[in-house]
């Protein structure tokens, strides 16, 4: 029987396989109760646990493939710095004392705890990094076990393979980064967890959240995975299986002809340059930006230096963060985002309490603000990195020209401490806003008189107008990109910014979807910044869109304010003589 399951969709296209299940995540922990006497050999044999995980991800590390993604190591870093943590290398010691109970159960009873403290965290990013130590738990109770983790049997599996796991770990990339997988599916999982940045960066058809797959499929079954729409079939119908094997030759075709215009400028069909951006977490990614065919960074979200450590980082660290960065692409421009921390995104160095709401707390630049000299030293270390590439300066979640202002106050006091120590910086740095809330869209033209350019963070700007939250199941079909409101706040953008001569770029979710890239040209776009695994799709768009016939068919979309009709607008834009 044909079972179709629905999930996540992360890597685009189409594989039809052989199922290839891989073990589960872990097995049902007993609970033992220790003599006093027992308890100081079962805080070591849990400390060898540790220390064999270590070793292993490690050599993982060491034997990263050199075309694997930048990600691949970034990853195995974090779990690698993870295993250093004393909420998993110590607080389980302590419990096997305390509880008198065997290592397995005290590791269950931390990690229990952990998961209850990341999903209580609103931002999807953060929420889903409980997946990075649940994968790092895992890797412990399996060496407590004595059972290999290893994934080395994938090197010799057919060509049409398609892994089918409850999780997979940035470690467990190693070991298929190479081989002739042809696509992955997971039972956990979220948009932005690091196995789906992985998946696309790998270029796989894949697919996560699907809950019971690893379940439902049997060893060596029939399977399609369509990572474009986020379907599962089990065991297809002819009929259905003929129609994806149709999708699949044109998927392949459609992926070579992408790969040739890598290195083509992206221009539209009346000549005009549009620039095309990469998104950023770590400095590591920033290797591959220039490879991806971008023509800088959009985004370098900073916060990510902060996060998963016991300790602020120094300036010093933070310079040679962003000095890496800004080496790395050449005189590319690259924009950081100051660290946009606090609320539901707080470090364990940084104590300001639980916020009741946290999206409409202590956020962003007002975090910043609250706490100027904490705030300095990242200004005064992107400053200094100036001197080794085009470093442009994005101050987020600002809500008006106020905080604007406080924010440009610090960066020139910045700026006078370091001429006060002779440490040199460029003498011409660009600053920007980004408008991500409702109220800065609306009063952007009092922001552009003091930022060299605008950048708008779509993913932000949607829920805070329209008041949802798109990690809630129970709404999260009110998160509508296209919403009418939506539209005419962007195009506010767009028009106030081009108006007065002020760069302007868009840096969420939207820029990276290809169905609204003529949506966002008809707008005066002319910057995106996106992940670098969807910029060739969006490139093929931008080449094949005329900007004289999309200005109409935009403008009738902005006039309208109903969704059906927008919808169908939309279509017929997609649909035009020149898509």
């Amino acid at each position: 029987m044909s079972i179709v399951l629905h999930g996540v969709p992360i890597g685009g296209g189409v594989a039809i396989g052989r199922a290839h299940l891989l073990s589960q995540s872990m097995d049902d922990v007993v609970h033992l109760v220790l003599e006093d006497s027992e308890i100081a050999a079962e805080q070591q044999r849990f400390d060898s646990a540790v220390r064999d995980t270590r070793k292993q991800l490690e050599l993982l590390w060491g034997s990263i493939p050199e075309n694997a993604p930048a990600e691949l190591g970034a990853f195995l870093s974090l779990h690698i710095m993870l295993l250093s943590d004393v909420t998993i290398s110590r607080d389980p010691r302590d419990l096997i004392d305390s509880q008198r109970c065997n290592a397995e159960w005290a590791l269950k009873l931390q990690c229990d705890t952990l998961v209850e403290q990341f999903d209580a965290i609103e931002e999807d990013y953060l929420r889903e990094r409980k997946h990075d130590v649940l994968q790092v738990v895992e890797r412990i109770f399996k060496n407590l076990a004595g059972h290999s983790t290893d994934l080395q049997f994938v090197e010799d599996m057919d060509e049409d393979a398609i892994l089918v796991a409850h999780d997979l770990s940035p470690a467990d990339m190693v070991y298929f980064k190479d081989s002739s997988v042809a696509a992955f599916v997971t039972d956990v999982g979220g948009a932005t967890s690091h196995t789906a940045i992985l998946g696309r960066s790998l270029d796989l058809p894949s697919v996560i959240a699907l809950h019971h797959a690893r379940e439902l499929i049997r060893e060596d079954e029939l399977i399609v995975v369509d990572g474009q729409q986020g379907v599962l079939i089990i065991n297809p119908e002819e009929t259905v299986l003929a129609e994806y094997r149709r999708r699949q030759r044109n998927w392949i075709e459609a992926r070579r002809k992408l790969s040739s215009i890598r290195k083509t400028d992206a221009l539209t069909q009346d000549g005009t340059p549009i620039e095309l951006l990469a998104n950023i977490e770590l400095p590591q990614d920033a290797a591959n930006v220039l490879e991806s065919g971008a023509v800088g960074v959009g985004l370098f979200r900073s916060e990510f230096l902060f996060l998963g450590r016991d300790s602020l980082p120094s300036e010093d660290e933070q310079f040679a963060a962003y000095r890496e960065v800004a080496e790395a692409t050449n005189g590319a421009p690259v924009t950081v985002r100051t660290m946009d921390l606090g609320a539901d995104k707080n470090p364990r160095w940084l104590n300001h309490g639980a916020a009741e709401n946290p999206a409409l707390g202590l956020t962003g630049v007002r975090l910043c603000l609250a706490e100027p000299l904490m705030f300095r030293a990242q200004l005064r270390a992107l400053l200094r990195a100036t001197v080794y590439g085009k470093i442009r300066i994005l101050f987020p979640m600002i809500n008006g020209l106020g905080e604007l202002k406080q924010a440009l106050a610090q960066l020139e006091y910045a700026k006078k401490e370091l001429r006060e120590e002779n440490i040199p910086f460029a003498d011409k740095v660009e600053v920007g806003a980004m408008i991500e809330i409702p109220s800065a869209a609306l009063v952007v033209g009092s922001f552009v008189k003091y930022v060299d350019f605008l950048s708008i963070g779509t993913n932000d700007l949607i829920q805070y107008t329209l008041a949802v939250d798109r990690n809630d199941d129970s709404v999260s079909h009110l998160y509508d990109p296209v919403h009418p409101a939506v539209l005419k706040l962007i195009s506010h953008t767009i028009k106030t910014a081009t108006k007065a001569g002020v760069q302007v770029s868009v840096c969420g979710e939207m820029a990276g979807d290809e169905r609204l890239t003529r949506l966002l040209l008809g707008m005066g776009l002319r910057r995106f910044s996106m992940h670098p695994a969807n910029l060739l799709a969006v490139k093929q768009n931008v080449l094949n869109s005329h900007l004289d016939i999309l200005a109409p068919q935009v403008a009738r979309i902005l006039r309208s304010e109903d969704p059906d009709r927008i919808a169908d607008l939309l279509t017929q834009l997609n649909a035009g003589p020149d898509a």
